[in-house]
């Protein structure tokens, strides 16, 4: 490849053009995330006020939103490492806020060192019968080189891990390309792969080959994910303007050793589980309920757990009433603002009730 050509890989939303699923968030109506709001109290078990108010939401209200502006070609590339990559090649690059800056050089890297994509297989255009991509013809733009990442290295990918992917998991299938410049030299050689990609559609750092780990879409517990118009994005400090934090991470397998456990299996499970958790976490029972918080986990499908993936996340945030996230700042192991202002506790619960009192905002019961 010329030094003037210049290749770009699929900044889209994790996920694109697989089944639809919102990853480490709930930004998409088809989410099937578990959510619940606990209002424990001073009681060890946890009581939901969702479910009081009429069962567990799966989060399928929640609104669509998408971040991501389709493929781009992103930056110049010196030298031939993107021209020669291979499946089962490793490739990192320096990422640039400047278009014409980033991905100038990608290189080679072993792929137990970090990179942010690994190579399932090429795709060469030039073999393709018909004049679309011959020479001198037309660059292909976002809207064509999505349909080709779908059509083409969705497969590929599948191909590339025996059928182990997980379409919901941590990787997302993505496609590396020329840019307009390499493509108007003769580059018609793409690459497809895989990539670690934040729900903004950042491209992140990972190490080993996919093959070989847990693809489980999971963060470390301490880890807060930032937000944008009460949907979350890419993780920040927690000190700065958030939508929820990871708390924990489940394996389901110490549980569930065998075959898959139903999504109701999975959430009596993680109900107990993930309320412990919130306990420990935040260093009290009373603490989730006093700072007016929602404890929420993921649910695994079919797919992952075939896939191998066996873990999930528990995480606290706050949901709007429209069914996004409020704003939080700082962690909630310690002093929090939700939107701006400290959070005000629900009143106690009185002594001999059997129900406790919803969080501000629950329906509620019905015939109180």
């Amino acid at each position: 490849m010329s030094s003037d050509q210049s290749n770009g890989a699929d900044p889209q939303p994790k996920n694109a053009g697989q089944p639809e699923k919102a990853p480490r968030s709930m930004s998409a109506t088809t989410t099937r995330r578990a959510l619940a709001a606990v209002a424990a109290g001073a009681v060890v078990a946890a009581i939901a006020t969702f479910a009081i108010a009429g069962g567990f939401n799966r989060s399928e209200n929640l609104p669509a939103h998408s971040t991501g502006s389709g493929p781009q070609a992103t930056g110049s590339v010196d030298g031939d490492a993107f021209a020669s990559a291979a499946a089962g090649d490793c490739l990192d690059w320096t990422p640039s806020n400047d278009p014409q800056e980033d991905r100038k050089d990608v290189a080679k890297v072993d792929c137990s060192e970090e990179h942010r994509f690994e190579v399932a297989a090429p795709l060469d255009l030039s073999v393709y019968p018909g004049a679309e991509f011959g020479p001198g013809s037309r660059y292909p733009g976002a809207l064509r080189f999505a349909a080709l990442r779908d059509e083409h290295c969705v497969p590929a990918v599948d191909t590339y891990l025996g059928a182990k992917f997980d379409p919901y998991g941590k990787f997302s299938v993505g496609l590396m390309f020329p840019s307009e410049s390499g493509w108007a030299a003769g580059e018609r050689t793409l690459r497809c792969g895989l990539q670690f990609s934040s729900t903004a559609g950042t491209l992140l750092p990972f190490t080993g080959k996919v093959a070989e780990q847990d693809q489980s879409n999971i963060w470390d517990p301490g880890t807060c994910i930032g937000i944008n118009q009460n949907v979350p994005t890419d993780p920040v400090d927690c000190a700065q303007p958030h939508a929820f934090e990871v708390i924990s991470v489940v394996d389901l397998a110490t549980q569930f050793p065998s075959s898959m456990p139903s999504v109701e299996d999975q959430d009596k499970y993680l109900e107990g589980v993930c309320t412990q958790a919130a306990n420990e976490y935040l260093g009290s029972a009373d603490a989730l309920r006093n700072k007016t918080l929602t404890l929420f986990w993921d649910n695994l499908e079919l797919d992952s757990w075939l896939a191998g993936s066996r873990r999930v996340n528990c995480s606290v945030g706050k949901e709007t009433d429209a069914g996004g996230f409020s704003t939080i700042t700082g962690s909630a192991k310690g002093e929090i603002l939700i939107n701006g202002a400290a959070p005000v506790p629900p009143p106690p619960v009185p002594e001999g009730r059997s129900v406790p009192t919803p969080l501000p905002g629950a329906v509620p019961v019905p015939g109180n």
